[in-house]
């Protein structure tokens, strides 16, 4: 065990200077925090135990059911990622920057929009001082707010690696077709959308639409699903460039096969999943900002609606397009599609 851990360390290198970070295959197994001394932290020097030790003391000795559940779902990722994944290019300084840094704590959080990742900025910048105490208090344009927190891609290579040998990362993944109604929802079918219906829903009009009215070539207030979701698998989008976040695959955004996660928490158990990684950093007092409680039987039915009228043609093509985060994270193909 100890010469493979080691081995996986050795994998870590940092060649930034060539605009490249290259990172051990497989997550690294959890071991003490104190063998690497992290930056700025506050629990630096033995004041109090950090996040990964925690987890660390946790693996070792008789697990709570949920520590248990958390350590089987970073072995079904590694094993998945294992399996799955063949090839991987190196990744590039870009490539983190959704992972946010806070060096008070020792954290590392990958943000999946549309994954509660507004009230995990929120809980990150209470614990950092720069908001209210109470996450709640802090507007979600503040939470968003470019520069607000850190990310690890702002960092020079050996902090970079300096921080992934020593901060707990983690990072919430959804069942990805609740995911990507919710983001049709929420950006091109609500009012509030209006910034990205001229952004993204006049393209998708202009290019899909046989006869557009004049009205939606200017605003892009009526995109339909289906089109929508044409606009996802037609090749001519990826070669515009990357998906937009909101719809952009979790792996694609947090690259859980290049980067370890040590806590995978998912927006089916939030509550549970986010009181556990508060309860790692010393602030079980903190409340996460729970979402109401219809919350995720209202986005599976959405979802369900939704996806009805949608070809198994185009159901499959769609579930091949984002395969992988049902395959890493371990979720199921919805029972509503019509796959053969």
């Amino acid at each position: 065990m100890g010469r493979r851990c080691c081995r996986r360390r050795a994998l870590v290198a940092a060649c930034l200077g060539a605009a490249l970070l290259l990172l051990g295959a497989a997550p690294r197994a959890l071991r003490p925090a104190f063998e690497n001394r992290a930056v700025g932290s506050s629990w630096l020097g033995g004041k109090r135990r950090s996040p990964l030790q925690m987890l660390y003391d946790l693996d070792q000795g008789p697990r709570s059911a949920l520590a248990e559940v958390h350590r089987q779902r970073r072995d079904l990722l590694r094993r998945a990622c294992s399996r799955h994944t063949r090839r991987q290019h190196l990744l590039q300084p870009e490539d983190l920057r959704h992972v946010l840094v806070d060096d008070a704590h020792g954290l590392l959080y990958c943000y999946v929009p549309k994954v509660a990742c507004t009230n995990w900025k929120r809980v990150l910048l209470a614990l950092s001082g720069r908001g209210p105490g109470d996450p709640r208090a802090i507007p979600a344009h503040e939470a968003h707010a470019p520069g607000r927190l850190p990310s690890l891609a702002d960092f020079s290579p050996a902090e970079v690696n300096r921080r992934l040998r020593a901060y707990l990362a983690f990072l919430f993944v959804r069942e990805p077709f609740e995911r990507l109604a919710s983001a049709y929802r929420n950006k091109l079918q609500r009012p509030w959308g209006a910034t990205f219906q001229r952004r993204f829903g006049t393209g998708i009009v202009r290019r899909l639409r046989p006869r557009p009215g004049p009205d939606a070539l200017v605003r892009g207030h009526d995109v339909r699903f289906d089109e929508f979701l044409a606009y996802l698998l037609d090749p001519r989008t990826r070669r515009d460039g990357p998906f937009n976040e909101h719809w952009e695959r979790a792996h694609a955004l947090c690259h859980p096969c290049r980067l370890r996660y040590d806590v995978v928490g998912k927006f089916e158990t939030l509550a549970e999943d986010a009181a556990f990684v508060l309860s790692l950093v010393g602030a079980p007092g903190l409340r996460f900002p729970e979402p109401p409680s219809r919350a995720r039987a209202a986005g599976r039915d959405r979802a369900a609606r939704l996806f009805r009228d949608i070809s198994p043609f185009y159901q499959q093509r769609l579930y091949g397009l984002y395969r992988m985060d049902f395959l890493l994270f371990n979720y199921s193909a919805p029972s509503y599609l019509r796959l053969r």
